[in-house]
């Protein structure tokens, strides 16, 4: 294993074993144990199921032949047997201040979160970090209080061609936003997948788990705040019969009065060229003229077309991400994961690493205030998403949440001194009911 070394790595606690463990974490985590920045590997999920998956995946064993990880529970453990509060004893078993990768299904998150900062822990977690603002507020206080960094993985912040449309909009290149649509359609296969047991109607819906990416690049592109929030689901069945929105519609207006058109779904044809669909087209006002910023985001412009068909759906036919996720040779053992995801995921990993290097040898007193300060410098310069600066997430998914489970009706996001949400019609009727 070829490494280098970094001053102070980390003990790395993945909880949960499904999707994106498999498709990014675990292999992004991998590369930053060979660059010196994580030592041991531990991977805790509800059964061995899926931890069986992951240790037996022959891509993994090509791209890291001499790298493992420590199964929780033991990759010998019956699938039948579930473990559900297994989490708490591995996170309790850490050495303090060591990180915490959160990626369980979203009503989940904040349980996690907390428990990994209860114990001292730095956190990366997937987005949404949690379903309501107010849980947000707490994780923020008490990580900034005990100098802990907390990330969260809204990776297309990373993408090359957000970053570029970012630094557009702050060059004023383009004018002022005022309209625009976005796409994220999952592949049909997510149906059959865990999915079935956790994504149903009373508990998270594809605006809040997809969706929510788009909102926060357009917050992340433009500055500007969303302050009123509508999504209209459409229910269907998995195959266990459990009932989920398979497809919803989201309609985000701004504070500047710009309005953003969100279309998710559980949906995208396995059979079809791409991976799934996505998409974003912002359309902006200038002096007697207007700008633009379109992004196909499930085609950059390859193509492949297979002997065999490969990935999930076995398609022979390819529209290929090159910029999201792949395995490429490089001048190490075997393979190495590159894209805007792993950089997005070592962007809080190396952070957590910095904080921990930069204070060794500190004084107690000492060594909060510096850890306090690199958290500050992180969230003012707001390209990693942390509870600071991206906290208009946790408003816009708890305002959805309340407004797919009333048919659509638009929820406001009021901030000030107090941010929350309040359904309009409440409003209008002169009685305030808060999300």
């Amino acid at each position: 294993m070829n490494t280098v070394k970094s001053s102070n790595s980390l003990e790395a606690v993945i909880i949960g074993g499904g999707m994106i463990t498999h498709d990014l974490l675990l292999p992004t985590i991998y590369q930053l144990q060979r660059t010196g920045h994580i030592n041991t590997i531990k991977v805790c999920a509800l059964d061995s199921a899926p931890l069986k998956v992951l240790q037996n995946n022959l891509e993994f064993q090509e791209a890291f032949p001499s790298q493992s990880f420590e199964a929780f529970p033991e990759l010998t453990e019956s699938e039948q047997n579930k473990f559900p509060d297994l989490y708490k004893e591995v996170i309790a078993g850490m050495q303090p201040r060591q990180i915490v990768i959160v990626a369980m299904p979203d009503q989940f998150h904040y349980e996690v979160v907390m428990e990994a900062l209860k114990h001292n822990q730095h956190v990366l977690c997937v987005k949404p970090l949690v379903l309501k603002y107010e849980q947000s507020v707490e994780i923020e206080k008490m990580a900034f209080e005990k100098g802990l960094f907390v990330g969260i993985e809204y990776h297309k912040r990373f993408d090359r061609r957000s970053l570029m449309a970012r630094r557009g909009c702050e060059l004023k290149q383009f004018g002022e936003f005022v309209m625009g649509e976005a796409k994220l359609i999952e592949p049909y296969l997510y149906r059959t997948s865990n999915f079935q047991n956790w994504f149903t109607c009373d508990k998270t819906d594809p605006f809040v788990y997809i969706g929510c990416h788009y909102v926060d690049l357009v917050y992340f592109i433009t500055g500007l705040k969303p302050v009123e929030v509508s999504v209209s689901g459409v229910k269907g069945k998995f195959p266990n019969g459990n009932e989920g929105y398979m497809w919803a519609n989201g309609r985000v207006r701004f504070e500047n009065g710009a309005i953003l058109s969100v279309v998710d779904g559980l949906g995208y044809p396995d059979d079809a060229a791409g991976s799934n669909e996505q998409d974003l087209l912002m359309f902006f006002e200038g002096t007697d003229k207007t700008g633009m910023i379109k992004h196909n985001d499930q085609y950059r412009g390859i193509e492949h077309s297979y002997l065999e068909g490969i990935g999930c759906a076995g398609s022979h036919f390819n529209f290929i991400n090159s910029d999201f996720f792949k395995f490429v040779p490089w001048e190490g053992d075997g393979y190495k994961p590159v894209g805007y995801g792993p950089d997005s995921v070592s962007a809080s990993i190396t952070t957590a690493v910095r904080i921990e290097n930069e204070v060794q040898g500190m004084s107690a007193q000492d060594s909060l205030k510096r850890r306090q300060q690199i958290i500050k410098e992180v969230d003012e310069k707001g390209i990693i998403a942390t509870p600071a600066n991206s906290y208009i997430n946790e408003l816009v998914v708890e305002a959805a949440r309340i407004s797919i489970l009333n048919d659509g009706d638009a929820v406001t996001i009021e901030y000030g001194a107090n941010p929350h949400v309040v359904l309009r019609s409440k409003i209008n009727a002169g009685i305030e009911i808060y999300g």
